[in-house]
């Protein structure tokens, strides 16, 4: 038999979410076994998808009435590593200080988490008249791998929530939408060769600098169209951040890689920059590279493909949640970082981002988030439960 300690509040859950060192190269799996035995206990019914070499989970945990309806709240459980940060506390173990709480994932975005776990611990679920879902994923922090294996596994089993409020940290207010994440690696592969014969190889860092100079020439010219707009910047970004190859200055590079991103505006068609990439690579570069060396090749992987949270021309997840206890009004509405929330708006659920603590102490050293955030944001889910203890919505 488990023997469960005591908890009453989101502080006390932060505490035991956070020396879960949940990194996301690492496995989640205690920590996903810790919850699972907490929402167990109060009646969650459990469902588990696992990434392919089986050392992660999501967990998604239904309350009351099965049947469609009803609200889904949803956190990643994955955190961004420290490694070569510099801390002034353990960041794998919570310490408070002046009405802060320090940590790894204290804000980013484990802070929501332990508001939910508080809060259903101390309300009567069975009074629930629509569905309460809990949606805990694994990777969101390196391109959302795993939330549409979840979605996908909950609707087939029968889930229809009407709303998802994706608690990433927003200072309580809300977001109707963000920007799409498109990741990329791209690997050119030509022939080496002494510099004084170039004619005798192929050299692929030059051949990546033709790719990165396009690339940096779109970048441009969406910022060049940007109208004006809620988002910070006002346009699609486009980035490298990352790039290997060669070895002397004397040698053609037989091999460079780089990894590179972009960011477009939830209303462009995402595919246009990855198509116009391909094409000019296979067009433009390519036959340049194999000019002395026919087995040159350029490919480019694919890593991670994050939808954007468009806004709702009803406005049905964000006049629900502008209706509850403590949410903040104003704002924008639109954030640049992406969530997992357009993969569930992409299934057809009503979905907006809202959560305790602000996305400018996520990803740093000292990572914190107030107490008086959780408790507001405590507040919020209260609320969330008493509606869904309604016989109506």
């Amino acid at each position: 038999m488990l023997a469960f300690p005591i908890m009453n509040t989101a502080v006390d859950y932060l505490s035991e979410l956070v020396a879960f060192p949940t990194v996301s190269r690492d496995s989640n799996l205690d920590l996903v076994d810790w919850a699972q035995a907490r929402l167990s206990r109060l009646g969650g019914r459990c469902r588990r998808t696992f990434s392919d070499d089986g050392n992660k989970a999501n967990l998604w945990v239904a309350f009351g009435p099965e049947g469609p309806g009803g609200v889904v709240l949803s956190g990643h459980t994955d955190v961004v590593p420290v490694d070569g940060q510099n801390w002034a506390t353990d960041p794998f173990v919570l310490s408070e200080q002046g009405g802060r709480l320090y940590g790894r994932g204290t804000t980013d975005m484990k802070g929501f988490s332990a508001a939910i776990l508080a809060v259903l611990e101390r309300s009567d679920l069975n009074r629930l008249q629509r569905p309460l879902y809990v949606a805990l994923s694994y990777d969101e922090e390196v391109g959302c791998l795993g939330v549409d294996r979840m979605i996908d596994d909950a609707l087939a089993a029968g889930a229809r929530p009407e709303y998802a409020v994706i608690g990433e940290p927003t200072t309580m207010h809300i977001i109707r939408a963000h920007k799409s994440i498109n990741v990329f690696r791209t690997r050119i592969t030509g022939k080496a060769a002494h510099s004084s014969q170039p004619h005798r190889g192929a050299g692929a860092i030059l051949a990546a600098g033709r790719l990165i100079d396009r690339l940096y020439q779109i970048g441009q010219d969406r910022r060049a169209a940007a109208t004006g707009n809620g988002f910070e910047p006002p346009w699609t970004t486009v980035q490298v951040g990352l790039i290997r190859g060669g070895n002397a200055v004397n040698i053609l590079p037989a091999d460079c890689q780089f990894l590179w991103e972009y960011r477009a505006m939830p209303d462009e068609d995402a595919d246009e920059i990855i198509e116009e990439i391909r094409d000019f690579a296979q067009v433009e570069v390519l036959p340049a590279l194999r000019e002395f060396a026919p087995e040159a090749a350029i490919e480019i992987d694919t890593l991670a493909r994050v939808p954007p949270l468009r806004p709702d021309p009803e406005q049905r997840a964000e006049r629900w949640v502008g209706g509850l206890a403590e949410v903040r009004a104003g704002g924008s509405g639109e954030v640049s970082f992406a969530t997992e929330a357009g993969s569930f708006q992409r299934a057809g659920i009503a979905s907006v981002v809202c959560g305790p603590g602000s996305i400018d102490q996520a990803h740093q050293p000292d990572e914190f988030i107030e107490v008086a955030e959780l408790e507001r944001c405590e507040r919020m889910l209260e609320a969330v439960v008493r509606d869904l203890q309604e016989a109506s919505g």
